[in-house]
């Protein structure tokens, strides 16, 4: 198929110039740039009539899995966005399946139009505090590379172990480095001698900066930065000195988490950009942030820019000032016209589950007295969530157990609960947290990064134990409950993470629990599950829940949560 493209405003992203020229295109390549380029040439030909023309949009670093949508209904939501590829950390999955995981990430990924390149994942669990439902040591992982599109080693969030040398950390490491493949970063806050000895380990990016300081140091150590703007975490504001020369150069966006809801509403990667230009960032080195530069950070070949021999992943924009994409190529056939998906669906649910994913809880129904704090002083630890953020504070509060064992309601001091779901070892975290603003009922969910247990947030240990319970029973999700009935639900049959509805229901479900959760007494700032899934990771700083107690990430121990 030869497809002719007239009278196109090219973004050149190597020159960062606009070339109004043609573009040819045969099957899925670009193959000839230039005016000599004719009618009679191609088999089909548009005139786009001064329209912009440019490169389809890269997501540098996204877990699938966090969209709570399979790889198609993933296209499905970002295609007319302009997103024609992503570069995925399965971790999500793994953590709950493993290897069978992974593996059904990349089968539900192949023959969709939008590029699916995987990282394979480095910490399952993340931590050592972490209790997962597999364990992937460097032999488990070690086959995966021969799949064509597992690009390397996705962020190593085990920073202390890189850093102290551990064995089977750095086997991983050294594994991916001698094929010559690329190793992620997660590093937030790290510096200093202790980056040094990270990024000597041979980890090229980091996409956890929370400022420009920050950003600044590891970027004059060689590393990429991805500048992540997601649902949860909110870094573009803080990072817009990036966009500057010489430093966007070494810099790609991402996700990394954003849901839905997000993503029909106020769009993907083209959302990012977007916001950029509004501050008066350069348009044209956004794109290229966008599109050139997460090909030359990850080693892909002929992708990300409109040149002879790439990939015709192409965006026909109207304009530059509010990225308005009209139409979308992906391998050179049109996937979406005037806005619109053209010519592709999902698979139907049958089609999509396997049994390897499925029945991922096993563990027995909760009680009020699961919930239970048996007082040994007044003087608590205390989660404290920071809107936009999903690094925490620890706060030191004094708590009243004289009355609903400690939860505070005029003080916004609520429960928070982990509990271990993969192997029914009994296994649970019960604390406090500040922050959210539950004033009547709870939220649960089996979205927990990373290790994906049960957790469930609330203001009354019978509205905690009605929630959890719930998620349980559905096989998986998410939901608000309040004064014992269930408000609202997502289910999430695919390892208790994705649907397998299209994008559209998903979002209409993702919009109903943050209503739901908004009669209940959310604060403003705080998207609710996705603030509640990061409550349990134990490698963004500063206080974390897990299975096994409080963790202070700072200091990489557990921690009492009653302070002598």
């Amino acid at each position: 198929m030869k497809t002719l493209l007239k009278n196109a405003k090219v973004v050149n992203v190597f020159t960062e110039k606009i070339d109004f020229t043609n573009v040819f295109i045969e099957d899925d390549r670009i193959t000839g740039i230039g005016d000599y380029y004719k009618d009679e040439d191609a088999d089909e030909v548009e005139d786009l009539e001064g329209r912009f023309l440019c490169p389809g949009f890269i997501d540098g670093h996204i877990h699938i899995e966090s969209t709570m949508m399979v790889p198609p209904s993933l296209a499905q939501a970002v295609l007319p966005h302009g997103t024609t590829a992503v570069v995925t950390d399965p971790h999500e999955i793994a953590n709950v399946c493993g290897v069978d995981g992974i593996k059904y990430m990349l089968e539900m990924s192949e023959n969709i139009p939008l590029h699916v390149f995987v990282m394979i994942p480095s910490c399952v669990p993340a931590t050592c505090f972490d209790e997962a439902g597999a364990i992937l040591n460097a032999e488990d992982i070690e086959d995966l590379y021969k799949e064509e599109r597992i690009l390397g080693l996705a962020e190593m969030m085990n920073y202390p172990g890189v850093i102290y040398n551990d064995a089977p950390t750095m086997d991983k490491i050294n594994a991916c480095v001698e094929k010559g493949k690329h190793v992620d970063g997660h590093a937030p806050l790290l510096s200093g001698k202790d980056l040094d000895k990270y990024i000597s380990a041979g980890i090229n990016s980091d996409h956890e900066c929370s400022d420009a300081t920050e950003a600044m140091e590891k970027l004059s150590k060689g590393q990429w930065i991805m500048i992540r703007e997601g649902s949860a975490a909110k870094n573009l504001e803080k990072l817009l000195p990036l966009f500057e020369s010489p430093y966007y150069q070494r810099c790609i966006l991402a996700t990394d988490d954003r849901n839905p809801a997000d993503i029909i509403a106020e769009g993907h990667i083209d959302n990012i950009v977007r916001l950029a230009i509004k501050t008066g960032k350069d348009p044209i080195r956004a794109i290229k942030m966008a599109t050139l530069n997460p090909t030359l950070c990850f080693g892909i070949k002929r992708m990300g820019a409109i040149a002879c021999g790439y990939k015709a992943n192409l965006l026909v924009l109207d304009n530059l000032e509010n990225i308005d994409i009209k139409d979308v190529y992906s391998n050179g056939v049109k996937v979406v016209k005037d806005k619109e998906i053209s010519g592709f669906s999902i698979p139907k649910a049958e089609d999509i589950i396997t049994g390897s994913v499925l029945n991922s809880f096993h563990m027995p129904d909760l009680k009020n007295d699961d919930f239970y704090i048996e007082p040994k002083g007044t003087k608590c630890r205390v989660i404290e969530v920071i809107p936009g953020e999903i690094l925490t504070n620890e706060c030191i509060l004094d708590i009243d157990f004289s009355k609903n064992n400690g939860i505070d309601i005029e003080k916004d001091i609520l429960k928070l609960a982990v509990i271990e779901r993969h192997k029914n070892t009994g296994h649970k975290g019960v604390g406090f947290i500040k922050g959210i603003g539950i004033k009547n009922g709870a939220l649960a969910g089996s979205v927990s990064h990373d290790s994906h247990n049960l957790i469930v947030i609330g203001s009354s240990e019978e509205d905690m134990v009605i929630a959890a319970n719930h998620i349980k029973k559905i096989g998986g999700g998410l939901c608000v409950v309040s004064e014992g009935k269930v408000l609202s639900e997502l289910r999430l049959p695919v390892a208790g993470l994705m649907s397998t509805n299209s994008a559209a229901e998903i979002a209409k479900a993702n919009v109903e629990l943050r209503e739901s959760a908004e009669k209940i007494g959310i604060n403003e700032g705080i998207e609710p599950f996705m603030n509640m899934a990061f409550v349990s990771l134990p490698v963004i700083p500063v206080l974390k829940m897990t299975t096994q107690g409080l963790v202070n990430v700072n200091d990489f121990k557990r921690v009492d949560l009653f302070v002598e």
